[in-house]
């Protein structure tokens, strides 16, 4: 995983598994600092989804690629469902942190006709670059990686790319308006799923080629017929 996961606090917990893992081991072993293993996991869980044609991973596999027990990755999550909710937070907060960046927070119907269109057109192009970036998460934000895993997982990929939508609904409000459209809502939202779903195919087609099909093929040509 390209990005950095940022690490949360969970020092009693790595304390004990400092404690248990540091049993017998040589002195001079550097162990992870508080709040590090957590990182680790959700690294090793995201490098583990890059490798094309990587079965459903378990947390044995996960705990064996670590160098670790179970019982060990359990300490800092309570369920492999956590684990993949680690990584799906770290997604929204990557990328709606850039999206507020890119439309000045919030996007508003009251933006310039071609500042909304090329609000829009630099959305889609971060999402499809951040999967470009990060092959493993690209698999979870399809759905791919979290086939046989909890139905709240889906749930929330499927609210992102909700939220993604209808920030692209109204990047493109103010052009469909200015374009004479009697029903410039209506025409915005056509847009806007027209969009959302070509970010989903493109991040699907990268995932399922192996990651030899890149998302931002073609990039320009493809939002040129489209907007």
């Amino acid at each position: 995983m390209n990005e950095h996961v940022p690490p949360s606090t969970e020092d009693a917990a790595q304390r004990a598994e400092d404690a248990a893992e540091g049993a017998g081991a040589p002195e001079a072993r550097k162990r992870p600092r508080p709040g590090e293993r957590r990182e680790q996991i959700l690294q090793t869980l995201a490098a583990m989804l890059e490798q094309p044609g990587a079965e459903r991973i378990t947390t044995a596999a996960l705990a064996a690629r670590l160098g670790v027990s179970e019982a060990a990755l359990y300490r800092h999550f309570a369920s492999k469902a956590q684990m993949f909710e680690g990584l799906i937070d770290f997604i929204e907060q990557a990328v709606f942190t850039r999206v507020a960046q890119i439309t000045g927070r919030e996007p508003s119907d009251a933006a310039a006709p071609e500042d909304g269109t090329r609000q829009a057109m630099r959305v889609v192009a971060l999402l499809l670059q951040f999967g470009e970036r990060n092959p493993g998460l690209a698999r979870v934000m399809v759905g791919d990686a979290l086939v046989l895993e909890h139905e709240r997982l889906q749930q929330r990929m499927n609210q992102f790319f909700d939220r993604i939508e209808s920030t692209l609904r109204q990047c493109l409000r103010p052009a469909a308006g200015a374009a004479g459209s009697a029903t410039p809502s209506v025409d915005a939202q056509v847009a806007a799923s027209v969009l959302t779903a070509f970010i989903q195919g493109r991040l699907q087609r990268f995932a399922r080629s192996g990651f030899r099909r890149l998302p931002t093929e073609h990039l320009e040509a493809s939002l040129a017929l489209m907007l």
